[in-house]
């Protein structure tokens, strides 16, 4: 029998993170991801847990740390937000490239400047081209399903890349919900044991990790990051469906919310995907057929099923909680119509932004997006880019 609780996002993680017992787990307090590593820390001083804990002295250092509890062939995470991330930046790089299977609970955060403490997706997609896969959760729910899974997708032998466990700073990280926990031994019997083939303590096979890469063998390296990143769409779905048999709850690449019938849609990844929801409901009522797709895995980019999803609707509204200042739109915005223009896909699609820097991102502003949608389709309007929405006057 599952275990229901109420706990907010960052309690889940800690919670998750508490079943799963890893060895090491190096941190350095940032907001708002600092409950995290101090619940871990408590349950150890507890005797809950056996897991190392290495306070640092930055994120920089975090980072280090656990990059080298990985390579000595220790199951190793650590936990960040916002400029923590972008002081691990180099490493973060440094870890795909030397295939490390550790975690990171990033409590996404923006980046300053200007100083802001607040929750968009900055961060995180500032590192989406380091070699990382990553995952967002809509709910503490998800946060805490999506952690308990991490580490089976990153340690497959077909995959063995970092992976980045993405919530919604505040909104989803310190807010309380209903909550569904999965036993303690069923938790363990999922994870498993860790038991790397190659690592640095191995004295039967000496070898190196990270060593300096000269032009003959670093388009290689990268070519094999391509296609570990390639094999990670297929663990995913497949650790998904093992999930499911001990939790109930089904997960894929993305979620259809009333997508099946749509004339217009918005494609969305994270907490705000509730709030879409609640819209959807709403015109639904008035008989308009909104719906959502509600991004869960941006690394790897499953584009080619995106599109399949997206091919029947009239117009879709892609929303972005970062800006990337291209030409070409936000992170999601490029990427999910690059992948309609190479799958001959003809929706009309815009690309919006919402929630910078914490922006409140109401069931009105998600109505506002469907009723410009709605001109789109029917021809009354002509498609803007880029648009703000919830921008003051």
């Amino acid at each position: 029998m599952s275990i229901r609780e109420r706990m907010s996002g960052n309690e889940a993680v800690a919670y998750a993170i508490k079943q799963i017992n890893p060895d090491v787990m190096p941190a350095f307090p940032i907001t708002p991801s600092t409950e995290i590593p101090q619940m871990v820390s408590t349950y150890i001083a507890n005797g809950e847990m056996d897991t190392e804990f290495i306070p640092v002295e930055s994120e920089h250092s975090s980072m280090s740390a656990t990059m080298g509890a990985s390579a000595a062939g220790a199951r190793a995470l650590t936990a960040t937000s916002s400029c923590g991330l972008a002081y691990m930046w180099e490493l973060l790089y440094v870890a795909a490239s030397d295939r490390l299977p550790l975690v990171l609970a990033l409590v996404n955060r923006a980046l300053t400047g200007p100083i802001n403490i607040n929750c968009d997706h900055s961060d995180s997609m500032g590192a989406r081209d380091s070699g990382w896969i990553q995952i967002y959760a809509e709910n503490n729910q998800e946060a805490y399903d999506n952690f308990i899974q991490s580490f089976r997708i990153s340690e497959h032998p077909d995959v063995m890349l970092p992976f980045m466990a993405c919530q919604d700073g505040f909104i989803t990280s310190h807010a309380v919900e209903n909550i569904e926990l999965i036993e303690d031994d069923k938790v363990k019997a999922f994870v498993g044991d860790y038991n790397p083939e190659n690592y640095l303590l191995n004295a039967d096979m000496p070898m190196a990790i990270g060593p300096y890469a000269t032009s003959p063998f670093y388009m290689e390296t990268k070519m094999n990051q391509r296609l570990a990143m390639k094999n990670a769409k297929k663990v995913i779905l497949e650790v998904a469906e093992e999930f499911e048999k001990i939790s109930g709850r089904k997960y894929g690449f993305f979620e259809e919310y009333k997508l099946e019938d749509a004339e217009i849609a918005i494609v969305i990844m994270g907490s705000a995907a509730g709030t879409t929801k609640d819209a959807i409901d709403a015109l639904r009522d008035k008989g308009i057929k909104a719906g959502l797709l509600k991004i869960r895995v941006f690394r790897p980019f499953p584009g080619e099923e995106i599109a399949e999803a997206l091919k029947n609707v009239k117009a879709v509204a892609i929303l972005d909680r970062a800006e990337s200042f291209s030409a070409c739109g936000g992170p999601v915005g490029s990427e999910v119509k690059a992948a309609l223009y190479d799958a001959k896909v003809g929706v009309t699609a815009v690309n919006y932004f919402y929630g910078i820097g914490g922006r409140d991102y109401t069931v009105e502003s998600a109505t506002s997006v469907f009723e410009d949608l709605m001109k789109i389709a029917d021809g009354s309007m002509e498609p803007e880019q880029f648009k703000y929405v919830g921008l003051r006057k």
